[in-house]
């Protein structure tokens, strides 16, 4: 009950701080993000908020071992760029261009939707199908390629 609450409640604190700071609004997101145009870079100051609560508070949350609501910290030790993380990352900017809307405040916005709304939630959830059957389809694969490696001998 601890963790759903606390999810709650920083989910609120994130819905409210998105729609705080703009971001869902998708014109003020394509203002921010056409830097050849009329640029409004206003969301720089929520990117250097966000990095700077980062930072600060980062080190001392590390510091507690495990957290409050959880067994412990799960943090990726993946260091290596690979082909689809590059392609993801462009997928996800394309997108993010084109509609104005990254998920999060898209999320946001169900309250209030709108037809752009309606055509991107469900495109975003077919990105994120196609991305786990390709990455199930790739795991499928390098088990395949273990399974099929001829076993040493046994002296």
């Amino acid at each position: 009950m601890g963790r759903n609450l606390a999810s709650l409640l920083a989910g609120l604190l994130f819905g409210f701080g998105l729609a705080l700071s703009g971001m869902t609004h998708p014109q003020k997101v394509l203002g921010f993000l056409d830097v050849a145009g009329p640029w409004d870079a206003s969301l720089l100051f929520v990117l250097g908020g966000a990095g700077g609560v980062t930072l600060v508070s980062f080190r001392f949350i590390m510091r507690l071992g495990k957290p409050l609501l959880a067994e412990r910290f799960v943090i990726t030790r993946e260091t290596h760029i690979d082909r689809p993380m590059i392609l993801g990352a462009i997928l996800f900017g394309i997108g993010w261009g084109i509609s104005g809307y990254c998920p999060g405040p898209a999320i946001a916005l169900i309250a209030s939707p709108n037809w752009e709304l309606l055509a991107f939630l469900p495109a975003a959830i077919l990105g994120a199908v196609t991305e786990k059957y390709f990455e199930l389809r790739a795991q499928k694969r390098a088990m395949q390629a273990r399974a099929a490696q001829p076993q040493e001998a046994k002296d």
